[in-house]
């Protein structure tokens, strides 16, 4: 007999005993014989012992195992046939509490479980008899107790609750409620739970604020706190610190509680529980209680609306103010990842799930006519192109541009500048250069020693020379003016004097420009793919809502991964609970408070004392709106939300500088968004040195200590105050005194740097075998550029088989960076990019076998202005595909156009990717499509057995598993979820037909799985990424014994020890909760190993003890040690011999009911 038969055998054998058990004492089938409680009319000495027979066995029946029976029981009216004797023996003149008091406890554990007890009670006329009962023996410890706990469990129901309220309860309730003693400590437990679950309704709340309950409930715990030394009354404290909990839910009883001191005496109490173990359990429901209590405070903006605004076509300019409620399951979200509530059940996820058969089969009718797809032919430059330099024998010179030359692209932005150019460009194109060049990336700068004496002003630049308002860093006239004339502004007239002063700036620009040049020219920049002075000029001719005049040192500069990989973030226990003391703080001790503004994105005026930092943020994919020194060492800043909007302030990126080394800077990040974070589970913030890289070390590198990410107490500046803001804080101990550094969410990645990296990429691959191609999809909003690139293998030959093999080849499209903020997305593009124009096998099998449709960023305007989620528009694009506007949608309506003529002239994308960020979860995945899948997770009636599905969609997921180190196959999904069916990756699958049509989701924090477990994600590995996918489309190929060819596995890298990882299931993926409560709107956190069970239980057992007024707490563990030989023997005894339990007897079953060798058994759970 296997295990599962002997289990079934034992459920048959008790639920035989049971029947046996109820059939001969007074229960059939789990319901209460009619006669059972005969005798609560007319009590005689054998009805009594009868119905308390009944009882007892009633009670040892519930409370062994699990919940079970007692659910089966309520099932089968057990609860109505309890509240029918209540009402019964209690409407005596003189109640028989023989009866009574074990009536009501077995009602309070079997009410405790029965969600309709409340609703059950009121119909039954139990509920205000309970309270004149109650009434009547508020003198009498043990049968108030009892009262007190079946009232606790009727008050689930919030009429039932309400109506005691209205019935004197709370005042009879409170007034059970002494100040300390070491007397009846179980019945005041008992009157403050009856009294906190009363105010789970809001007008019991406002009665009791009214009365002034709810200061004297904090005078209460104050006076129980400050006398209970020996700590045998920590549950009272607790349950009253529920209480006050209860009473915080209004704002009412919030500001009642600070108008009394309350923060400033739970801020001291704790201090007081901190110094003692025993205390810890009232540490954080106090922790709690200061954060909700916290005064709501406005941020200190003028206006919530993003401090830039863009005129938008049909729309007008002016955005006024408006209350936005905090809807998380709105927009906030990564690409597939539903942030509205993440203790969501699963059913309401299932119910996202699309179960329409011919939503997810039938293709809709494309969103514009036939006639306006064949302008995107000129996408197809492989189709028509005659590669009549296939012809010529010579080498093809440096700089050509022949086949892989973009027709109309920008000229502007190619990197072959004349080094001594004239005029207002040059000095543009310096100025711009000397905004943030420094030095070179790997050989070391010796600033200090130098001695070539051709170069003295660039031997003697320091750190501190390249901060953003230096003269090295400053900007032209002229510069601006190029930036107006980008805008499409008029150039303000300019006097003579002006003209004047502008040539004598450009004389000091020029001698600044030079400096930089020979640094550049002495230490020479060696990072991979990246020239500063392409960047410079790709960055002359990007178009930014404020006209950015600054180049960031990192973007300009370049950056290196690090030579090793950097482990997460180890959390501190308690540091969140350190840093609300620290807030806290704030409002109790002002004496070091500051308060001052030293940054503000909307006033240059601001002055910066010369101890403060000083920050930064006017430049490209910068966001700072405001920071604020607190404290000598700790500054709030807050974000600037996305362009033309409220919202969505996630990304930061700014440069901080005038910092001294070895002190450690508290950063408060106080108005993201984001219900949860990787912040909380290891991630770092990234910093950029100057100094290091001026000293050959161009690294963005992981930082900061003491991070945690949690609700805070502030609001919109004049919007709603139920918007709710998130602090992100960190500690940074910078290693250089005046040193400047940048800090940012993640790694950066410049719309610039993308225009500069296709160059570059443009000029490295030799045009008689590799096709690049680079064009303009589209102009954004704002007058951008949208690249698209063409990348495939020339044909060997202009014969007809070679120019037909390469008009046959299948397409893979390939987007990205569609919200802005979620720039590893671009490392990972940058992966794939720089791979698939190198000179590696497998590459030019990939490039032989498929046409490459790359569209890099799909939101440059937002990448640019330095948003998170939207674009200028103020609309997240991602939910734009079904039907995207011309005007305010240009780049998703022109690629959708673009995948339209594909499927049109029979050449369907074969695959479709679109690259993203995912914010809230670990290691990278695919999100795809498949109808079966969606049906089953969603539970439909549909017969799925039938339904022809190709089961191609897994074959990349699986591929990757295998060789990407930073890949979980099992973390992927592929559920069409009517949320997201707007989104790029469901509409290309739904109305193009492409069956891997996916989502790719790289974490912004790093792995729990394989060789980069506890490791955080760098841009190598983000790169690497980009090259993996790469790979994993060989298995796609005709000849799919490519994939396993000797020379491919060598690239490959197929090592089993080495790639060989264990993904985890995909609905364990997400976070477990974070070990301390971000958020602060939640009830008191339980009590560890205390439960109405072993209340109730501990009740009885310290009856006499209780009766005698001696002390509870240390006296009834002693008589529940004490008594369990005998408590064996009576619950042996009763069960075998039933009808031999007498009048004397009964008493010494109750008191010993339910303990099992010092083992209570309840819920399931065994408690000690």
């Amino acid at each position: 007999m296997d295990y599962k038969d002997k289990a079934d055998e034992k459920l048959r054998d008790d639920n035989t005993r049971d029947a046996w058990w109820a059939k001969h004492n007074g229960l059939e089938n789990g319901n209460l014989c009619p006669g059972a409680f005969k005798s609560t009319r007319n009590i005689n000495a054998g009805d009594v012992e009868s119905t308390l027979n009944i009882l007892n066995v009633l009670d040892e029946l519930l409370s062994a195992g699990t919940d079970r029976r007692i659910h089966y029981m309520i099932s089968k009216g057990g609860s109505e046939a309890l509240l029918t004797a209540l009402v019964h023996t209690g409407r005596r003149f003189s109640p028989n509490y023989t009866i009574l008091l074990p009536l009501l406890h077995l009602l309070a554990k079997v009410g405790h479980r029965d969600r309709c007890i409340g609703v059950k009670a009121e119909e039954a006329e139990a509920v205000l008899l309970t309270l004149n009962l109650l009434k009547q023996n508020t003198n009498d410890a043990r049968r108030a107790a009892a009262c007190l706990w079946v009232i606790q469990v009727f008050a689930k129901s919030v009429s039932t609750a309400n109506l005691i309220g209205e019935n004197q309860g709370l005042d009879v309730i409170y007034r059970l409620i002494p100040r300390y003693t070491t007397k009846h400590l179980q019945t005041i437990k008992a009157a403050i739970n009856a009294f906190a679950a009363l105010l789970s309704t809001k007008a019991n709340v406002r009665l009791v604020i009214s009365k002034g309950y709810s200061s004297g409930l904090l005078r209460l715990y104050e006076d129980w706190h400050s006398k209970d030394t020996e700590h045998v009354a920590v549950s009272i404290c607790h349950a009253l610190l529920r209480c006050l909990h209860k009473v915080t839910y209004s704002t009412a009883g919030r500001h009642a509680l600070l108008s009394q001191g309350g923060i400033s005496l739970l801020h001291q109490t704790t201090q007081t529980c901190l110094l003692n173990k025993g205390l810890e359990p009232l540490v954080e429901p106090s922790v709690q209680l200061m954060r909700k209590c916290l005064p709501k405070t406005c941020l200190p903006l003028t206006s919530d609306q993003s401090a830039y605004s863009f005129p938008l076509p049909g729309r007008p300019h002016v955005f006024p103010d408006i209350d936005v409620l905090s809807d998380e399951s709105a927009d906030e979200s990564d690409e597939e990842e539903p942030e509205d509530n993440e203790e969501a059940d699963s059913k309401d996820y299932d119910d996202d799930l699309e179960t329409d058969l011919n939503k997810v089969r039938l293709r809709p009718d494309p969103d514009r006519p036939k006639e306006l797809l064949p302008q995107y032919s000129r996408f197809c430059p492989e189709l028509l192109h005659d590669f009549m330099e296939l012809d010529s024998s010579s080498e093809p010179e440096e700089g050509s541009t022949s086949s892989s030359s973009s027709s109309d692209e920008d000229a502007v932005v190619l990197s072959s500048l004349p080094p001594h150019s004239s005029g207002k460009d040059s000095r543009r194109r310096n100025t711009t250069g000397s905004e943030s060049s420094t030095s070179s990336s790997e050989s070391h700068l010796e600033t200090e020693t130098s001695t070539d004496e051709h170069t003295p002003a660039a031997s003697l630049l320091e750190a501190r020379d390249f901060h953003s308002r230096s003269s090295i860093l400053s900007t032209s006239p002229g510069f601006r003016g190029r930036v107006r004339e980008a805008r499409g502004e008029e150039s303000p007239s300019q006097t003579e004097d002006e003209q004047d002063d502008e040539e004598e700036e450009g004389v000091e620009e020029s001698h600044h420009q030079t400096m930089i040049d020979r640094l550049l020219e002495r230490h020479g920049a060696c990072v991979p793919h990246h020239e500063p002075k392409m960047y410079r000029a790709a960055a002359a001719n990007t178009k930014s809502i404020p006209g950015f005049s600054i180049l960031a040192f990192p973007d300009f500069w370049g950056h290196l991964p690090p030579a090793g990989h950097e482990p997460m973030a180890p959390r501190k226990p308690n540091i969140q609970r350190k840093k609300v003391f620290e807030d806290v703080q704030r409002i109790l001790n002002t004496d070091d408070i500051i308060n001052k503004v030293v940054f503000d994105l909307e006033d240059n005026s601001v002055q910066c004392p010369s101890d403060s930092l000083r920050f930064f943020s006017k430049f490209e994919c910068g966001n700072l709106r405001k920071a604020i020194q607190v404290r000598r060492h700790e500054y709030d800043l807050i974000l600037n939300a996305d362009a033309n909007s409220s919202q969505h302030s996630q990304w930061f990126y700014f440069e901080v500088s005038n910092m001294v080394a070895d002190v450690p800077y508290r950063f408060n990040i106080i108005n993201c968004e984001k219900g949860n974070s990787q912040f909380n589970y290891g991630m770092q913030p990234v910093l950029y040195s100057v100094r290091e890289a001026l000293e050959g070390k161009p690294h963005w590198v992981r930082t900061g200590t003491e991070i945690c990410y949690f609700r805070n107490h502030f609001c919109p500046a004049r919007g709603s105050q139920r918007t709710t803001f998130y602090t992100l804080t960190f500690t940074i101990t910078f290693k250089h005194n005046e040193d400047v550094c940048y800090l940012a969410y993640h790694y950066p990645y410049t719309y610039s740097a993308l225009k500069a990296h296709l160059n570059l990429l443009q000029k490295s691959v030799d045009p008689t075998k590799v096709f690049f191609r680079q064009q303009i999809l589209c102009r954004t909003l704002a007058g951008n550029s949208c690249p698209l690139v063409t990348i495939t293998a020339c044909p060997a030959s202009r014969g007809w088989k070679d120019l037909h093999q390469l008009r046959n080849r299948a397409c893979i499209v390939l987007t990205g960076r569609v919200h802005p903020g979620e720039s590893n997305a671009s490392w990972v593009m940058k992966g794939t990019l720089e791979f698939l124009c190198s000179n590696d096998p497998v590459a030019q099998s990939l490039r032989e076998a498929f046409i490459f449709k790359i569209i890099p960023i799909l939101n440059p305007d937002g990448v640019i202005n330095g948003m998170n989620r939207c674009d200028i528009s103020s609309e997240d694009l991602n939910r734009q595909w079904f039907k995207p506007d011309p005007v305010l949608n240009p780049t998703i309506y022109h690629t959708k156009g673009f995948l339209y003529y594909l499927n049109s002239i029979g050449r369907t994308p074969l695959v479709f990717c679109d690259y993203h960020g995912h914010s809230r979860k670990k290691n990278v995945f695919l999100y795809g499509c498949s109808v079966k899948e969606t049906l089953w997770q969603s539970g439909s009636a549909v017969d799925t057995v039938g339904l022809k599905e190709d089961p191609g969609y897994r074959t990349i997921a699986k591929t990757l598993d295998r060789i990407a180190p930073a890949f979980s196959f099992n973390s992927c999904n592929y559920l069409v979820e009517k949320s997201r069916s707007a989104t790029a990756r469901v509409v290309v699958w739904r109305e193009m037909g492409v069956l891997r049509s996916y989502t790719m989701e790289s974490t912004y924090n790093g792995c729990n799985q394989g060789i980069y477990k506890g490791l955080q994600t760098g841009t190598r590995e983000l790169q690497e990424m980009g090259v993996k996918f790469c790979h994993s489309l060989l298995s796609l190929t005709k000849d799919v014994k490519a994939l396993y060819s000797r020379i491919h596995i060598n690239h490959i890298n197929l090592d089993h020890n080495i790639m060989d990882h264990k993904s985890h299931n995909c609905f364990e993926d997400d976070e477990p909760p974070c070990v301390e409560e971000i958020e602060y709107a939640v009830d008191c956190p339980s009590l560890k190993g205390t439960d109405l069970d072993s209340d109730v239980n501990s009740n009885m057992d310290s009856a006499d003890g209780e009766e005698e007024g001696s002390d509870e707490g240390n006296k009834g563990e002693q008589q529940q040690r004490g008594s369990v030989g005998q408590s064996q023997q009576s619950s042996l005894k009763s069960r075998l011999f039933p009808h031999l339990i007498t009048d004397a007897s009964t008493e010494t079953l109750s008191e010993k009911r339910n303990t099992r060798s010092g083992v209570n058994i309840t819920d399931g759970h065994i408690l000690s």
